[in-house]
């Protein structure tokens, strides 16, 4: 591919997961990072001395830039549907970090402004452009399962207040362990085997309330408002059905994180919060699980790969892998398991996307696109 103008794009938020964008966006040429912002100006500043980008501004400093051309949104969850609907105001493509927006409404107003506007929305996790999803994404759409027939997948564990410094949002109203890990698993998910027609579930808080044991907070009381183990059942619209689990209530497990099966073979999937990892197959009994070769590069924290090939997208005209769309089916989705556990039903998932093209495998690194 011969080489396209880089796209110029400001970041708003320069909290801890910043870092990791920054270091990833300098693998591809076709990112230019031109400018920092964060409601701690001092914070950005340093970001920006720490990774050599040009300015540190506020937010509206960096809105009002006419050369920059993607928001890189990387504000707290409550504050990305705000944030984004400004940068699409201000005529900016954004990506936004997961989830999209906190509520399906925020959600769809903003892919709806995007839409008037002719300007892209793209959210992560990228994680499902890895080396090893990808390898999965080929291994499907070659045949080497056959047609897929149902999928399982596991995110359990015991919770945060045993570790993180301030925990009480994971066991409030947009907290949880489907809103804090769902869009990865079911990113990856849909990515793999299309979007989802209906799901149903069974969501109860299990421990409740939850002391912090973590330090500064030690001692502190937590009442849990939100379900903190949610078992899930997908119908795929490919026909494949899924079980999910997602839990804050399980002290220990010895789980697959992603499964699929299919009329062939059975494909074990790695961690989706991560790009790589190992990926195997099993076709009958005599060989058991096997391990296949990645097929793709970018196996390590490359957290900006989906950024770039929005970039590359707006340079050539072709649709971006990573779409808002997709991201707010999963949005779709997860509440959808929550309201259907509350009301005893099924939940008709109305919202769709169109399952993005795979990579190509055997790209230079660095590039997106023969």
């Amino acid at each position: 591919m011969s080489k396209i103008p880089p796209v110029k794009v400001g970041i708003v938020g320069c909290g801890n997961i910043s870092g990791a964008y920054l270091k990833a966006a300098k693998t591809f040429e076709v990112l230019e990072i031109a400018a920092l912002a964060d409601l701690d100006l001092d914070r950005a500043k340093a970001k920006a001395k720490e990774f050599d980008v040009p300015t540190a501004c506020t937010t509206p400093e960096l809105l009002a830039r006419d050369d920059i051309e993607i928001v890189l949104n990387l504000t707290i969850p409550r504050a990305h549907a705000e944030v984004a609907a400004a940068a699409i105001d201000a005529g900016k493509h954004v990506y936004n970090e997961k989830p999209l927006t906190v509520t399906r409404e925020e959600g769809s107003k903003l892919l709806a402004a995007a839409d008037a506007k002719g300007l892209r929305v793209g959210c992560a996790p990228d994680t499902v452009l890895g080396g090893g999803h990808q390898t999965c994404r080929k291994l499907i759409d070659d045949g080497a399962i056959g047609q897929p027939l149902a999928a399982v997948a596991f995110m359990v564990g015991r919770g945060h207040e045993s570790w993180h410094p301030d925990p009480e949002f994971y066991y409030k109203p947009g907290g949880g362990p489907m809103m804090d890990m769902g869009p990865y698993y079911l990113s990856d998910l849909t990515m793999l085997l299309g979007p989802i027609a209906r799901v149903t579930a069974s969501a109860k808080i299990l421990i409740n309330p939850r002391t912090i044991t973590s330090k500064p907070k030690h001692g502190t009381r937590i009442d849990v408002e939100t379900p903190d183990h949610i078992a899930g059942v997908m119908d795929f619209a490919c026909g494949a059905v899924g079980t999910i689990v997602t839990s804050f209530a399980v002290p220990g497990a010895n789980l697959p994180r992603i499964e699929i099966y299919g009329t062939d073979a059975s494909l074990s999937v790695p961690d989706p919060n991560g790009f790589g990892g190992e990926v195997k197959l099993f076709r009958n009994r005599q060989e058991g699980w096997v391990p296949v070769p990645l097929t793709h590069d970018y196996t390590q924290n490359f957290r900006a790969i989906g950024l770039a090939d929005m970039a590359t997208a707006i340079r050539t005209g072709r649709p971006h892998r990573v779409t808002g769309r997709q991201a707010y089916h999963v949005l779709d989705v997860m509440h959808g398991f929550l309201d259907a556990s509350a009301a005893g039903r099924h939940y008709q998932v109305p919202s769709t996307f169109d399952r993005p093209a795979a990579l190509v495998a055997g790209l230079p690194h660095g590039t997106l696109d023969e």
